[in-house]
């Protein structure tokens, strides 16, 4: 799989001055990590589940979550768990690729009960979502991810699979002020020392915001509750460092979607100029609620995050469009990190409109080629509307 892998190859030959790389499910965690990109949920109750999921991969979706949690009632668990089962035999039996698949649970004993049920098709499953994450509730939660990898059927159907975990930061002990700074002390020595099983931490803002009875307008971001954006700041801060201790941590989920994905595509089509399309494009997103998404991409990355929990497909194209390296900022993380540039300094970047000074921004640009890496670097005249239009499906 890659990054617009859906896309024809001669299109991407067009927009990217370096493509994305190509990966599978048994790729080391980091290249995986940062591969993520967005990551659409869907509860697992969904009757034609194995069809969902090969459709959105093939519109360009590389990680999904068949969620067991807060998107079902407590009454359908049971149902919801047989039909999980049921839906994994199926794609099983297909030839296509699926995205990275990753199960959502409600406790630590569904882990090792669902992997077992699974059977051959567990080989399908790249590991669990954990919900509530603490260091009291997360370490039972790790331990049964442990066990469900020792239980894999061995053999070319099962053996050799690493099973990642991806906690969910979301619990009121992490939002209040006065617990904040010991729970997410406790997070940080847990996860460190599970650090080769945990693939990522996902952000629940959702959670956070119902605590105090909030909910975020589709033209504000999560970075404009300042509750909620102090919290983050916070996780990045202890969870998101740049000196080799640190993880990749998600962007938070935007709720609205009234936008389809073909909306886009006629009338970007119509004008020749680049100028023209972006400024239809700017205003369809305004109309349709998504204005608020893009901005929210921006301040993710901005402030340290990296890909973003999504509930609609809509918002993946999006996601991917303005995950792709610029071509200015690959060219000012390549001269940054010359071998002849190691000692420091300061120079004028390629495009002559920026100072590059070396050392402090060495992290930036190594965190750059990472995402290069993964989503590609476009072409110097190439953006964010050439992108997303070249994902849409025809």
């Amino acid at each position: 799989m890659r990054h617009f892998g859906h896309i024809a190859p001669e299109v991407r030959q067009r927009l990217f001055h370096r493509e994305p790389c190509a990966f599978t499910a048994d790729s080391p965690p980091h290249l995986l990590a940062p591969a993520l990109g967005a990551t659409l949920y869907s509860p697992a109750t969904r009757p034609r589940l194995a069809d969902d999921i090969m459709k959105q991969a093939g519109r360009g979706v590389i990680s999904m979550v068949v969620c067991l949690e807060d998107s079902i009632d407590d009454s359908e668990v049971a149902e919801a768990e047989e039909n999980l089962v049921r839906q994994f035999a199926d794609l099983a039996e297909r030839d296509a690729e699926p995205p990275l698949l990753f199960i959502r649970v409600r406790a630590a004993g569904q882990i090792t009960d669902l992997v077992r049920r699974l059977g051959t098709s567990v080989r399908l499953l790249s590991g669990f979502v954990l919900p509530k994450f603490t260091e009291e509730r997360g370490v039972p939660f790790l331990e049964a991810v442990a066990a469900a990898e020792a239980e894999l059927p061995t053999g070319p159907t099962g053996g050799g699979r690493r099973l990642f975990a991806m906690p969910v930061l979301e619990s009121p002990e992490l939002l209040h002020l006065e617990s904040r700074a010991e729970t997410l002390a406790g997070i940080a020595r847990t996860v460190d020392k599970y650090r080769d099983r945990v693939l990522a931490l996902r952000l629940g803002v959702t959670d956070f915001c119902s605590a105090y009875g909030l909910r975020r307008p589709p033209d504000m971001t999560a970075y404009d509750v300042q509750i909620v954006a102090s919290v983050i700041a916070d996780v990045v801060n202890v969870l998101g460092r740049a000196d080799g201790t640190g993880f990749t941590v998600t962007g938070p989920v935007w709720e609205y979607f009234r936008v389809q994905e073909r909306m886009f595509k006629p009338q970007l089509r119509r004008s020749p100029f680049l100028e023209s399309r972006a400024e239809e494009l700017r205003q369809a997103l305004i109309e349709h609620d998504m204005d608020g998404l893009l901005r929210e991409i921006e301040l993710d990355r901005a402030n340290g995050l990296l890909g973003k929990t999504c509930i609609h497909p809509s918002h993946v194209l999006p996601v991917h469009a303005l995950s792709v390296v610029s071509h200015e900022e690959f060219s000012d993380a390549e001269d940054i990190l010359r071998p002849e540039r190691g000692g420091g300094g300061v120079l004028r970047s390629s495009y002559t409109n920026k100072m590059n000074e070396v050392k402090p921004h060495r992290a930036w640009a190594e965190r750059t080629l990472r995402r290069a890496e993964v989503f590609g670097v476009a072409k110097a005249d190439i953006g964010f509307v050439e992108l997303l239009t070249a994902g849409l499906p025809a």
